[in-house]
Formats: C-alpha cells, structure tokens, sequence
C-alpha cells in the first residue's frame, strides 16, 4: 500500500477549506447567540414597559387622591434642584 503524498499547495488549500470551514461554523453560532441575545431584550424591554406603565398609574392614582400633598412634594422636590443648580452656579462648576 503506497503513501499517499500531498503537495505543499495541496496542504495549503486543506488547511485553507478547514479554516473556512470553522469561520462559517462560528459565524452561524455567534448570529444564534445574538438572535438569542436580541429576543431577551426585547422581551425585558417589554416588562419593563409594563412596569413602568402600571408605577405611572399608581402615580397619576395617588396623585388623585392626594392632590395636597402631592403639590407639597412637588414643591419640595423643586427647591431641591433649585438649591442644587444654585450650588453648582456659584461654585462655578
């Protein structure tokens, strides 16, 4: 039984359709992780919608219901950051 026996030309393009071989093979993984990766987000983005959207109607309920103290925290709120710019302001920042 004979040896069989490459050429270095013929190594080279075995060596050359292996590796591309691979990269394709990595390639077709990397877009699967990111397709996996992009319906997570979507689907937390989603939650996070929902989250949001019911923390802003219980905002917008208490406020109902509480328009009193509802101004004075508002107020509060809005003398903080005004003493906070003020701070910054003067502290030449």
């Amino acid at each position: 039984m004979a040896a069989v026996q490459k050429t270095p030309k013929e190594l080279a393009a075995n060596v050359k359709d292996a590796a591309r071989k691979e990269a394709e093979r990595a390639k077709a993984k990397a877009q699967k992780e990111m397709e996996k990766a992009q319906k997570m987000m979507e689907r937390n983005l989603a939650k996070a919608k929902k989250e949001i959207a019911k923390a802003e109607k219980s905002v917008v309920t208490y406020i109902k219901k509480n328009p009193e103290k509802s101004a004075a925290i508002a107020a509060g709120i809005g003398a903080a950051i005004g003493a906070a710019v003020t701070a910054v302001v003067k502290s030449g920042g």
